[in-house]
């Protein structure tokens, strides 16, 4: 074969922008961005307790949060390494477990996280359990996107695994929901062909902007098994279910 082997890749062609700030006019050019501020914006408005941002990143989605809310982001010691992301007030954390109580989270957020972790079972379960019984988890993940982050990135989920990796972590109430359609998925593709052009893409501008127009109209529609990704609601439950007769 001619083609280039992958499993040597350590890098990536072209990196977007570290996600710091997503301004309406970021929004507009990035459908994936938009799709999850639009889903996280309703659901943390309302949200009134301790909140833990698993992965935090920069915190792009902390200021849909109300005062009423505590919040706290988390990420892994090599972010800054990683994905370029350092923070002063971000808990930098190496492994298992964390150094948040037991129980005592009312939500745990994780957006766009659990394709950068090896063992998503294990994220899972710790998450599970700092969160309080009755606790939910709000996360987000890929699934019409880029290899990204090169080489930390490592999966992409259907809502068949997405669910089943939560069940087998003891959460219950799993809800998935698609981030747009094939359409969306279309109209991302030729945004995403055009932004790492540089120069060149000027004259492309009017494409890109059609086809953001399109991407947003799109996102309002709910069909197709193909989508940007994915948005989930689970909930830690508020008894443990029972060990079977005999374990």
């Amino acid at each position: 074969m001619k083609r280039r082997n992958l499993a040597l890749r350590e890098t990536e062609h072209w990196r977007p922008p570290a996600l710091r700030d997503p301004t309406a006019f970021r929004r507009f050019g990035d459908l994936q961005l938009a799709s999850i501020w639009n889903d996280l914006r309703p659901l943390l408005a309302s949200e009134t307790g301790a909140v833990l941002d698993v992965g935090c990143g920069e915190q792009p989605y902390r200021s849909l949060l109300t005062r009423a809310a505590s919040y706290q982001g988390l990420d892994i010691a090599e972010a800054a390494d990683r994905f370029g992301y350092a923070r002063d007030d971000t808990l930098y954390v190496s492994g298992y477990p964390w150094p948040v109580g037991d129980a005592s989270v009312d939500l745990a957020l994780c957006t766009e996280v659990l394709e950068h972790v090896l063992e998503p079972s294990l994220l899972l379960s710790e998450v599970r359990r700092c969160l309080r019984p009755g606790g939910r988890l709000l996360m987000t993940v890929p699934f019409a996107a880029r290899w990204h982050f090169v080489p930390y990135d490592y999966w992409r989920f259907t809502p068949s695994g997405i669910t089943h990796l939560l069940r087998e972590a003891g959460f219950a109430d799993v809800r998935v929901f698609s981030r747009g359609n094939p359409v969306t998925v279309a109209a991302q593709k030729v945004i995403a062909l055009i932004a790492p052009l540089g120069g060149m893409r000027i004259p492309l501008v009017p494409i890109a902007a059609a086809a953001a127009v399109v991407g947003h109209w799109s996102l309002h529609r709910d069909w197709g098994e193909d989508c940007l990704g994915y948005t989930v609601v689970a909930t830690r439950p508020r008894v443990d279910a029972q060990p079977p007769v005999g374990t």
